[in-house]
């Protein structure tokens, strides 16, 4: 479940507007422009296309190595180590649909070779209907061994279940992905680039930081954002891609499952998120968001 934050809860290390330089204060300029807006101008901009990483292979296998460690992977163990690295948590069963292509046997080999080099950990958790659910995430290695070789793209590279009350739901990001990047690539979209909730709220913390709580609303709008009663909702995950014109484009994803309330619910529309939902949940969230006289668009995973 994502959560928003406002600037109020980095009190505590921001600077006072009165002391920052007259470049990061707020002056309306004659065209209607701010300094906040052109000190934001000249960073860098925030999408741009993926690259694909490149791997060089002998036969069969890749020899990467990290810190003298040597270690031996196929080009499908490759891609599912950058996998985990971009949405830190995928359930084992998820891995083997959508990263194998339901080839259960290929998945497990890879895995359990993984595994057993320290790559990769695994962890049980509390499923649907209190059912156990095996998911995976990267070691400390692992992460430290894509980054070494120059594997991951321009994206960041994850390890750990840094929430494990969260698990369940973080893991289903990767599924929530799968069901709309199909849709994008359906239209003509490629080049596909995955931001989670925790890179998109560093980089606003750094900006309003630097700039002060005053450029809130400038700051969201940078980065493609709103703000809704005060506070800058963030996504689960943001996408961004290159359309079929060669446009760059974006889409924001919210997950919402029975945990949410209303009123988080509704502040996620009004942000303009896209919602997706649990199969089953469809229909309650439909009601809790018709008696606030809403009526997007929910999809299932």
């Amino acid at each position: 479940m994502s959560r928003d934050f406002s600037p109020q809860e980095l009190d505590h290390g921001l600077p006072d507007l009165a002391d920052l330089r007259p470049i990061d204060r707020e002056f309306p300029e004659k065209d209607g422009r701010t300094a906040v807006f052109r000190a934001l101008r000249h960073l860098p901009e925030r999408v741009s296309r993926d690259r694909v990483a490149e791997s060089r292979f002998a036969g069969a296998r890749a020899l990467v190595s990290r810190l003298g460690s040597s270690y031996h992977l196929s080009e499908s163990e490759i891609r599912t180590i950058i996998e985990l690295g971009r949405f830190r948590i995928i359930s084992r069963h998820d891995l083997a649909q959508h990263g194998y292509g339901g080839n259960r046997e290929q998945a497990d080999s890879d895995l359990e070779s993984l595994l057993h080099q320290r790559l990769v950990r695994r962890g049980v958790f509390e499923g649907p209907e209190a059912s156990p659910r095996e998911l995976l995430t990267l070691t400390k290695t692992g992460r430290e061994l894509i980054r070494t070789n120059g594997l991951a793209s321009r994206e960041a590279v994850y390890e750990g279940f840094a929430r494990p009350r969260e698990a369940n739901h973080d893991a289903d990001l990767y599924r929530l992905y799968q069901k709309e990047a199909a849709r994008i690539e359906d239209e003509g979209g490629r080049n596909l680039r995955v931001i989670l909730e925790c890179a998109l709220k560093e980089n606003i913390r750094r900006d309003i930081a630097r700039l002060g709580a005053a450029a809130q609303r400038e700051i969201a709008a940078w980065h493609g954002l709103r703000v809704v009663g005060n506070k800058i909702p963030v996504p689960d995950l943001r996408i961004e891609y290159e359309t079929q014109n060669g446009e760059l484009a974006r889409v924001d994803l919210e997950l919402v499952t029975e945990h949410y309330a209303g009123r988080d619910t509704a502040t996620k529309v009004r942000a303009g998120f896209s919602l997706y939902t649990p199969h089953g949940e469809a229909g309650r969230l439909r009601r809790v968001l018709d008696a606030r006289g809403m009526r997007p668009d929910i999809l299932c995973l």
